[in-house]
């Protein structure tokens, strides 16, 4: 299995007081989210950036990467499906604690920021792990087996929802669902509907999740 890589962008002032990680969708890579850095950075001048490419070279897209494969959208087999987001799962987990170690920047200070599939990556990982990040921010995706979350979450970070009321890739419904599961297992949970926005991120969905990051990072 190899090691996720991707841009990192350093902290504004120099002073690497936090880290914010981003986590892009199916089809794309690290330079598709690490581009918000520049409009985060004005606000969070103490914050470091980083933008790992998911594992696996993209089916619809080889361009892109994928975290796993989808059926429905490339032909996949489930089998194919779960093997992918297994092991797309230990890759993430061993790359947040790499970089937590050599950032010398505390989960307690680290945003995940995920889009899409990413979304899906972070909200199942995080909480499986010891210690909690500052808070996850999850744009346009949905929650993986919810039905497991109560009984497998080990830490609870905060949670911000963010999707678009026009999305015609994860429907928007996906939201509501995911929010009462985060907060039936306990979590601290945030939603912001953009109106009229597809499957993307609006500029008011950036400005609350900045809003929220400000929040948990003080």
């Amino acid at each position: 299995m190899t090691k996720l890589t991707g841009p990192r962008r350093a902290s504004k002032s120099g002073k690497n007081d936090s880290l914010v990680i981003f986590l892009h969708g199916y089809g794309a890579d690290g330079n598709d989210l690490i581009g918000l850095a520049d409009p985060l950075a004005e606000h969070l001048p103490d914050t470091v950036f980083l933008s790992p490419n998911a594992p696996q070279p993209c089916t619809n897209n080889p361009m892109g990467y994928q975290w796993f494969p989808i059926p429905w959208l490339d032909g996949s087999s489930e089998e194919a499906m779960l093997q992918g987001r297994a092991e797309a799962i230990t890759l993430l987990d061993a790359y947040l604690d790499e970089v937590v170690e050599a950032e010398g920047i505390a989960p307690d200070r680290t945003i995940l920021v995920g889009f899409s599939q990413g979304t899906m990556m972070a909200l199942h990982v995080a909480p499986r792990r010891a210690e909690a990040f500052a808070g996850i921010v999850g744009f346009s995706g949905k929650l993986l087996e919810p039905e497991k979350l109560a009984a497998e979450a080990v830490s609870k970070p905060p949670v911000l929802l963010v999707h678009g009321d026009a999305d015609e890739m994860v429907p928007p419904a996906s939201l509501p669902e995911a929010a009462d599961a985060l907060v039936k297992a306990g979590f601290e949970v945030y939603t912001h509907i953009s109106k009229g926005t597809g499957h993307g991120i609006a500029p008011d969905g950036l400005g609350v999740a900045l809003q929220f990051i400000q929040m948990k990072l003080g």
